[in-house]
This record gives structure tokens, sequence and C-alpha cells, in this order.
């Protein structure tokens, strides 16, 4: 479901960052008044727990692989817009520094899973919860829904924005510049997949943590605050790196996310931008270590480090800004 560069014409990508642009600026404003105190904790660990997930490949039908992405557990707990961005920031990372989903397709990416996913995910649990209580079957079984709802939104738009593509956009020849896969083809093999196989893994993910946290950790549905409240979610998250190596297990790549190399006819448009950004560590193995499962399990914590880090000085820098204005 993360899109590259080059499947998606400058136009598409423009309007989807434009589009996306709003939704950021609105979560930033929403959360500030509380993110130097009780979110940025809990959203820097719920945006290391989405980058890991996804690390997870799963076999799909037809030779492909798909992933969970973790926007329905990060919505249910952190609410719609700060879970807009733990998402974007782990869609960022991965794009940046290993290669998974394009620089030019990040807005949207980040609109398709991080916004639409955070939405669905927190109006359809509210929704179906309604008012049952904070331990009752049902907010488990609303959770579960809620995941599974918003991850397959999430891929019909990405579906969509693959088929408008040759629509739209050909050469002088009438041959497609960007992603060649029209609507009758690119939602199919996109929706296939995940109406199975993901959208089940999502719906187990946020249904399996939400029985978790009701039973262990009832607070951490109420968003506490500080680090001190994290640490159970911290000890899950190491044990989630170390299993990361299992998630090269499933052979094939993703729908949509092939190479130019893969495919048969390069579209001249999708050539010309598939190099755009050349990610330091791509496909989440660097180049000095020959062993892929180490390579995914150092890309896995380096990337949990950095959105740590970043947690760290943000929260840092926020205080200090506030002791000024004092």
């Amino acid at each position: 479901m993360h899109i590259p560069d080059g499947y998606l014409s400058p136009a598409t990508c423009a309007t989807l960052y434009a589009t996306a642009a709003p939704f950021w600026y609105v979560a930033l404003r929403r959360v500030s008044r509380q993110i130097g105190t009780r979110l940025i904790p809990l959203l820097s660990v719920f945006a290391a727990f989405s980058f890991v997930v996804m690390m997870f490949n799963l076999p799909l039908p037809g030779g492909t692989t798909g992933h969970a992405v973790g926007v329905g557990i990060a919505a249910i707990v952190l609410g719609p817009w700060a879970a807009m961005l733990a998402i974007s920031v782990a869609l960022l990372i991965q794009a940046v520094f290993f290669g998974d989903g394009g620089i030019t397709a990040l807005g949207a990416n980040c609109f398709n899973m991080a916004i639409a996913g955070s939405l669905v995910a927190y109006a359809s649990y509210r929704l179906l919860a309604g008012g049952a209580a904070a331990k009752s079957r049902r907010r488990v079984v609303a959770a579960g829904l809620a995941g599974y709802l918003s991850i397959n939104v999430a891929a019909l738009l990405a579906a969509v924005e693959f088929g408008i593509q040759p629509m739209l956009f050909k050469d002088a020849a009438g041959a497609p510049l960007y992603a060649p896969y029209p609507l009758h083809i690119a939602i199919p093999a996109m929706m296939i997949g995940h109406l199975t196989i993901a959208g089940l893994a999502e719906m187990m993910v946020t249904a399996g943590l939400v029985a978790w946290l009701q039973k262990s950790h009832l607070s951490l549905l109420n968003v506490p605050s500080g680090w001190q409240a994290t640490r159970p979610l911290l000890a899950g998250l190491t044990v989630l790196l170390l299993l990361t190596p299992l998630g090269i297990l499933a052979v094939g790549t993703a729908w949509g996310e092939w190479a130019p190399s893969q495919l048969k006819t390069v579209p001249a448009g999708l050539e010309r931008l598939s190099s755009v950004w050349t990610a330091p560590f791509p496909a989440y193995a660097p180049s000095l270590l020959h062993r892929p499962w180490l390579g995914y399990l150092l890309s896995a914590a380096f990337g949990i480090g950095l959105i740590l880090l970043t947690a760290l000085v943000a929260g840092w820098a926020l205080a200090r800004r506030r002791r000024r204005r004092q």
C-alpha cells in the first residue's frame, strides 16, 4: 500500500499533499496543548509500533505481500488527530531512510493510511462501541471492525489513485505515463488481499491490543501522561522488534510497489520519477550487512530509535519554550 515514486503523476502527488496539509495543520493545533505533557510519549510509541508492524509482510493471493498498519489501535487510544501525526511520522521515516513509499507520494500515502485511516477507525469505533463499558466485549469487537474498515478504506483510496493514472496521464501515443493499471485491474488487485489477509491482520492486531489493555492496563485507553505510563507498550514494542526478521519470510513484493526493473514495460514518467530519491537503506537492507535478517532487525531498531529520539527532543523543546513564556 506504500505507493512508490513514479506511480502517481506530479499533479496527483501535489493534489494529495495539498489535501493532506489542512489535516496535518489541524492535527498539530489540536494536540499542541497536550503534546508536551501527555501525548508525546504515547504518540511516539504508537508511531514506532506502526513503523514496526508494517515490516511484518504477509503472503497475499497472487504471490504478493501486504501488512497491517496499526492505525486502528492508534486512533482508538490517541484519538484521530494524534493518530494522524503518529502514522505520518512512521511513513515519513520509512520513505526517507528505507525507500518504503515514495517522497513524491508521501502526501498520498499519509492521506490514505494516516488521515483517512485514522478518521475511519475512530468514527467506526465510536459508532460501534456506543456507550458500552470500558471493559465490555463490545468494545473489543468494535475495535477489530474499526481496524478492518480503516485499512480497507486506505487500500481502496490507493487503488483509485493507481487506477486513474492511465485515464488522465498519457503520452502522445496514448501509452500510460505513470501507473499503468486501470481501475478495473487496480481495485480488485488491491482489495482482494486487503479484504482477506491484510484486513484480518489489522482486525486481530486492533482487537487483540484493546482486549489486552482492558485486562492489564485500562488506564492506557484514557491517554495517560508521561513515559512511565507507556512502559507496558515499550516492553511489547521491544518483543515486536526482536521478531521483525519474521517479516521477511513472506516472498513477493506488495502489489503496485514494484521497482521499475521488475516491470515488463516501464512508463516514461514512472522511470523518470522513480529515481527522484535514493534512500540510504533501501528495502531495510543496509549494504554493509550480508545477512538479510540482521539488516531487517537493525533497520527496525534504527527506525524505532529515531522516532523515540525525535519525541524526546520535541518534548524538551516544548518544555523549554513553555518555561520561557512563564
